[in-house]
């Protein structure tokens, strides 16, 4: 891959946009390659956790930049290539494993909503959010999902409507920063939550967040049906039994990961 590295170091993948000279914004390549990373890391058993970020200080991803397809893609092309950050949001989704999104400088348009399709977003103080499109006559559309299952809808509506930004203290107090940090304890936070998710059963962690974004957008009765069965179904897998056992005999747990 060309721009985008993938990086693994014990149960922990990186994966960094590594295009600082134009803040990191996604061309069609650097979804390609987004994508191949983050297939490599749910394919990976020894993976247990995804962190995301920009290369360098001052953007963590500025969004789309569709500029690499050329003029004469066709509209076809067009159309599927502008595809390419919905496929990124589903793909973080269905990982299966948590992800965190390490922010530093910009984080807007696209890629406010490819940080916002992370579990976690650790934000330095100075950094920037916002989904700007209405300025040049577009419409975040695509950005809607993360948006909306990340703070209240009419917070969203607010920022995608005016345009404006917000720094990360703002995000936080709108749900959307999930901690907020000094850029001296940007990686000491996001290696120590990384370490924190590493440490739980795969197989809960996987099963749980599955669940959870399953039940998001379901109606409250079925959603609990749901849950309910998946109660059950978890209850057999080896993991529950040596937690509950090594709970029971006050030691820490050995998970096995089935």
């Amino acid at each position: 891959m060309e721009q985008v590295r993938y990086e693994v170091d014990g149960a922990v993948a990186r994966v960094t946009i590594d295009r600082p000279e134009r803040h990191n914004a996604m061309s069609f390549q650097v979804m390609q390659e987004l994508g191949e990373a983050l297939d490599g890391a749910k394919a990976d058993d020894d993976v247990r956790v995804v962190v995301l970020t920009g290369a360098g200080e001052r953007a963590f991803c500025a969004g789309a930049d569709l500029g690499g397809i050329g003029s004469n893609a066709g509209p076809t092309r067009m159309h599927e290539a502008r595809g390419g950050p919905a496929a990124l949001f589903k793909a973080l989704w269905h990982l299966g494993k948590p992800t965190i999104a390490r922010v530093r400088g910009y984080c807007l348009a696209g890629g406010f909503g490819l940080a916002l399709s992370c579990d976690f977003v650790v934000a330095t103080e100075d950094s920037t959010f916002g989904a700007p499109e209405t300025d040049i006559g577009l419409w975040p559309y695509q950005i809607t999902v993360p948006l909306i299952r990340s703070m209240p809808p009419k917070v969203a509506l607010d920022l995608m409507l005016t345009g404006r930004k917000v720094k990360a203290p703002e995000g936080e107090r709108m749900g959307f920063v999930s901690r907020l940090v000094t850029v001296d304890d940007l990686d000491r936070t996001v290696d120590e939550l990384a370490a924190t998710l590493a440490a739980k059963s795969a197989v809960v962690t996987r099963w749980g967040r599955n669940a959870f974004y399953r039940v998001v957008d379901m109606a409250g009765e079925e959603a609990l049906d749901y849950l309910h069965a998946m109660l059950t179904v978890a209850t057999h897998t080896d993991d529950a039994t040596e937690g509950l056992a090594a709970f029971a005999e006050k030691r820490p747990p050995k998970w096995t990961h089935q």
